[in-house]
Protein backbone atom coordinates (compact mmCIF):
# COMPACT_ATOMS: atom_id res chain seq x y z
CA UNK A 1 0.00 0.00 0.00
CA UNK A 2 1.42 3.44 -0.90
CA UNK A 3 1.88 6.21 1.89
CA UNK A 4 3.11 9.01 1.74
CA UNK A 5 4.29 11.17 4.57
CA UNK A 6 5.66 15.18 4.24
CA UNK A 7 7.57 16.64 7.33
CA UNK A 8 9.52 19.86 7.49
CA UNK A 9 7.21 22.84 7.53
CA UNK A 10 6.94 25.52 9.99
CA UNK A 11 7.32 29.15 10.64
CA UNK A 12 9.69 31.31 8.90
CA UNK A 13 10.75 35.00 8.66
CA UNK A 14 10.75 36.16 5.25
CA UNK A 15 13.57 35.76 3.43
CA UNK A 16 14.25 32.57 5.20
CA UNK A 17 14.50 28.64 3.88
CA UNK A 18 13.03 25.96 4.53
CA UNK A 19 12.99 22.08 3.32
CA UNK A 20 10.45 19.77 3.08
CA UNK A 21 10.36 15.86 2.94
CA UNK A 22 7.98 13.71 1.55
CA UNK A 23 8.81 9.64 3.20
CA UNK A 24 7.56 7.29 0.61
CA UNK A 25 6.81 3.68 1.20
CA UNK A 26 4.89 0.99 -0.59
CA UNK A 27 6.46 2.32 -3.83
CA UNK A 28 9.74 1.54 -5.65
CA UNK A 29 9.67 5.56 -6.29
CA UNK A 30 12.55 5.53 -9.02
CA UNK A 31 9.75 4.96 -11.31
CA UNK A 32 7.39 6.99 -9.52
CA UNK A 33 6.71 10.66 -11.28
CA UNK A 34 6.43 12.50 -8.01
CA UNK A 35 5.14 16.48 -7.05
CA UNK A 36 4.85 19.28 -4.67
CA UNK A 37 2.03 21.05 -4.45
CA UNK A 38 0.36 23.93 -2.27
CA UNK A 39 -3.02 25.14 -1.36
CA UNK A 40 -3.53 28.13 0.39
CA UNK A 41 -6.54 29.67 2.14
CA UNK A 42 -9.47 30.18 0.37
CA UNK A 43 -7.09 29.44 -2.66
CA UNK A 44 -7.28 26.55 -5.37
CA UNK A 45 -4.25 23.71 -4.88
CA UNK A 46 -1.61 24.59 -7.27
CA UNK A 47 1.50 22.71 -8.51
CA UNK A 48 4.68 23.81 -7.32
CA UNK A 49 6.89 21.76 -8.97
CA UNK A 50 7.37 17.91 -10.30
CA UNK A 51 10.07 15.58 -11.09
CA UNK A 52 9.87 12.32 -13.17
CA UNK A 53 12.30 9.40 -12.36
CA UNK A 54 14.73 10.05 -14.23
CA UNK A 55 15.16 13.43 -12.56
CA UNK A 56 14.12 15.94 -14.83
CA UNK A 57 12.12 18.82 -13.68
CA UNK A 58 9.27 21.28 -13.93
CA UNK A 59 8.83 24.53 -11.51
CA UNK A 60 5.35 27.07 -11.47
CA UNK A 61 6.84 29.99 -12.49
CA UNK A 62 6.53 32.31 -8.92
CA UNK A 63 8.81 29.26 -7.31
CA UNK A 64 11.40 29.02 -10.28
CA UNK A 65 15.00 30.27 -8.99
CA UNK A 66 14.01 29.76 -5.55
CA UNK A 67 12.84 26.56 -4.81
CA UNK A 68 14.60 23.78 -5.96
CA UNK A 69 13.03 19.96 -6.00
CA UNK A 70 14.67 16.44 -5.83
CA UNK A 71 14.71 12.50 -4.40
CA UNK A 72 16.42 9.59 -3.33
CA UNK A 73 15.83 6.75 -5.13
CA UNK A 74 16.06 3.38 -3.62
CA UNK A 75 16.41 -0.04 -5.34
CA UNK A 76 14.06 -1.93 -3.68
CA UNK A 77 10.69 -1.53 -2.47
CA UNK A 78 12.28 0.28 0.35
CA UNK A 79 11.36 3.78 2.19
CA UNK A 80 12.52 6.70 -0.42
CA UNK A 81 12.20 10.38 0.18
CA UNK A 82 11.59 13.39 -1.90
CA UNK A 83 12.48 17.32 -0.66
CA UNK A 84 11.58 20.22 -1.59
CA UNK A 85 14.45 22.67 -0.70
CA UNK A 86 12.56 26.52 -0.10
CA UNK A 87 14.63 30.03 -0.44
CA UNK A 88 13.82 33.42 -0.93
CA UNK A 89 10.64 32.59 0.90
CA UNK A 90 7.94 35.10 0.34
CA UNK A 91 4.45 35.85 2.51
CA UNK A 92 3.16 34.68 -0.42
CA UNK A 93 4.22 31.08 -0.45
CA UNK A 94 2.51 30.90 2.75
CA UNK A 95 0.34 27.04 1.94
CA UNK A 96 -0.61 23.60 2.92
CA UNK A 97 2.02 21.53 1.04
CA UNK A 98 1.59 18.06 -0.21
CA UNK A 99 3.28 15.64 -1.89
CA UNK A 100 2.07 13.36 -4.58
CA UNK A 101 3.15 10.48 -6.53
CA UNK A 102 1.71 8.73 -9.92
CA UNK A 103 3.11 5.32 -11.45
CA UNK A 104 2.28 6.91 -14.92
CA UNK A 105 2.23 10.14 -15.36
CA UNK A 106 3.29 13.69 -14.46
CA UNK A 107 -0.20 15.42 -15.20
CA UNK A 108 -2.32 13.61 -12.67
CA UNK A 109 -1.43 12.31 -9.50
CA UNK A 110 -3.00 8.95 -7.89
CA UNK A 111 -1.68 9.36 -4.37
CA UNK A 112 -1.29 11.98 -1.93
CA UNK A 113 0.11 12.85 1.35
CA UNK A 114 -1.68 14.58 4.19
CA UNK A 115 0.16 17.61 3.91
CA UNK A 116 2.72 20.18 5.94
CA UNK A 117 1.73 23.55 6.79
CA UNK A 118 4.41 26.19 5.92
CA UNK A 119 3.54 29.62 6.78
CA UNK A 120 5.80 32.50 6.03
CA UNK A 121 5.57 36.08 8.34
CA UNK A 122 7.30 38.50 10.28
Amino acid sequence: QVHLAESGGGLVQPGGSLRLSCAASGIISGIYYMAWFRQAPGKQRELVARITPGSSTNYADSVKGRFTISRDNAKNNAKNTMYLEMNSLKSEDTAVYYCAADQWTWETYNYWGQGTQVTVSS
